[in-house]
């Protein structure tokens, strides 16, 4: 019975456990500043762990844009090629595949003044948020033999002093 009774309780800890990594997180590019020709986006990536199922949240003023692009897109301020362009004040962009990602400013003197912004998505996001050390894998192993069915007993009576 006690087999029984743990297994809920071990149920409920592994959701506790998994749940967490499901949701990702929102990160405001460039903070209160918010994406602006104004903004070090590269101080503030390096104060920031990306990783998959996370979002960026672009906030700027409706006369703005993101623009994503490739590395070569990024280092010569050029979004004719890009593989997606936002615009319109704020942009929500999800960070679904690991690998580097590259955002700049459609106009090309805001992106060569800095407003662009480089980052790595890891692929993990159950273990990056909690330091570096490498992940832990909870591995549960079902114990041989589960009763099919768990049948309830009234209680039986209470004999005290040896009497009936």
């Amino acid at each position: 019975m006690a087999m029984a009774m743990g297994a809920p309780s071990l149920i409920m800890l592994v959701l506790l456990v998994v749940a967490p990594t499901v949701y990702g997180v929102d990160h405001i590019v460039g903070g209160d500043s918010g994406w602006s020709p104004s903004g070090d986006y590269v101080a503030w990536a390096a104060g920031e762990i990306f990783t998959v199922r996370d979002n960026l949240v672009f906030k700027y003023d409706s006369t703005q844009a993101v623009a994503i692009v490739s590395e070569s897109g990024y280092k010569s301020c050029n979004s004719s090629n890009a593989l997606k362009t936002y615009n319109g004040g704020n942009s929500k962009v999800p960070l679904s595949l690991p690998g580097n990602m590259y955002f700049i400013s459609p106009t090309p003197s805001y992106c060569s003044r800095g407003m662009k912004l480089a980052i790595n998505v890891v692929g993990d996001a159950s273990d990056t948020r909690r330091g570096s050390s490498p992940p832990t894998t909870l591995s549960v192993t079902p114990p041989n033999k589960v009763p099919a069915t768990l049948r309830l007993s009234p209680p039986s009576p209470i004999v005290e002093n040896g009497a009936n």
